[in-house]
């Protein structure tokens, strides 16, 4: 039994592997050298979507955690250095140019002015959605507030989160947000080269989040997050408290989210109300339930296919491509609930099942075993 084990960690470790390098030469070679500018900087915006995905698959796919309100989290991050970067586009001693066409004030708002310094923006990207997440969190998971409700709960955060954006456009940009962002860390946006610079940082910190998104799973704590989602009460019975080991899930997915908003910016070049609230986060959702919200590539891809499947049909069918996108999630879930990840393992078992059937005993007519 235990050589066995042994070697069936040993055949995922090296299919991870495999697929991991594969990502990495797709991501940095491939696309590179397949794509013009143009494509490339939409997979880019894939890409960020697919990092959302990653902390999907862990909440939602591992710990049962319906997530409908991930917006939030990628707005906090988003805004977060999108401020910083009106900052340092309007100058010393200068207020952004949003500001002086819609509000009346001289100087920054004292809530902006902490997001001048680069490192604590940086960190605010994600640490500001973790710490959210975590106060959220512990009010939601210690009253045992699980399921349908948890998904109303998350979803109507979404909604107020993008309500109170579009209320204060002297500081937030209202409707439009924060728009025509030139410059990242002195790299002028413009640039073609910084562009795909860009994309590149993108592409590693998806591939990083994937990697960790594949410890925590395949760790001792992975296992508990299963074992809450499957049976929160025996759970609690051996002694440990379900609250913690979800509102874990939920605090990590959320700093994937926030980083994934916060490289959104430099990709795009904005940060809207209209990319955060409660049709994005429901889009976000949909991508790992096509692609597989229990695996990680299934969601990844599936985030990623979603997204390109949003541009090319709102391309062809503008009056319609959402109607086809809520018919694709009722497909996927209606006849794949594991979403198409799972083609793989029924491929597999239906594999095995012909090779036992070809491989039993003949045996003679009346003999039975």
């Amino acid at each position: 039994m235990t050589e066995s084990r042994t070697s069936f960690l040993k055949g995922r470790s090296t299919r991870a592997a495999a697929g991991f390098t594969g990502a990495a030469v797709a991501l940095f070679a491939v696309a590179p050298l397949a794509l013009s500018d143009f494509r490339l900087g939409l997979l880019a915006k894939y890409l960020c979507t697919a990092m959302v995905a990653v902390g999907i698959c862990l909440a939602w796919g591992r710990g049962g955690l319906l997530t409908l309100g991930q917006g939030v989290f990628f707005g906090l991050g988003g805004y977060a250095m999108a401020m910083h970067l009106k900052i340092v586009d309007a100058g010393p001693g200068t207020i952004p140019d949003f500001m002086q066409l819609y509000g009346t004030a001289t100087e920054l708002p004292w809530w902006w002015r902490p997001f001048a310094n680069p490192v604590f923006a940086l960190a605010a990207t994600v640490l500001l959605p973790m710490a959210v997440a975590a106060v959220l969190g512990s009010f939601i998971f210690r009253r045992r507030v699980k399921g349908a409700y948890f998904a109303i709960l998350s979803q109507a955060l979404a909604a107020a989160f993008a309500i109170w954006l579009v209320g204060q456009q002297a500081t937030t940009g209202g409707t439009n947000g924060l728009t025509d962002i030139q410059g990242f860390f002195g790299y002028d946006l413009d640039d073609p080269v910084n562009q795909r610079m860009v994309y590149f940082v993108i592409a590693a910190a998806l591939l990083l989040l994937i990697a960790l998104a594949r410890q925590l799973i395949h760790s001792r704590y992975g296992e508990l997050l299963v074992a809450v989602r499957d049976s929160e009460e025996r759970v609690r019975f051996l002694g440990y408290n379900p609250a913690n080991v979800k509102l874990v899930a939920y605090v990590v997915a959320a700093g994937m989210a926030g980083l994934a908003g916060a490289l959104f910016v430099p990709a795009v070049g904005i940060i809207s109300p209209a990319l955060i609230g409660i049709v994005p986060s429901i889009e976000l959702v949909i991508g790992a339930a096509v692609g597989g919200r229990a695996s990680l590539a299934g969601a990844v891809l599936g985030a990623i296919a979603v997204a390109w499947a949003k541009t090319a049909l709102s391309e062809e069918f503008p009056a319609a491509w959402t109607y086809f996108q809520g018919l694709l999630f009722i497909v996927a879930l209606a006849f794949l609930p594991g979403g198409l990840a799972s083609l793989v393992g029924i491929a597999r078992r239906r594999r095995a099942s012909r090779v036992s059937a070809d491989t039993a005993p003949v045996l003679p007519v009346g003999e039975a075993v």
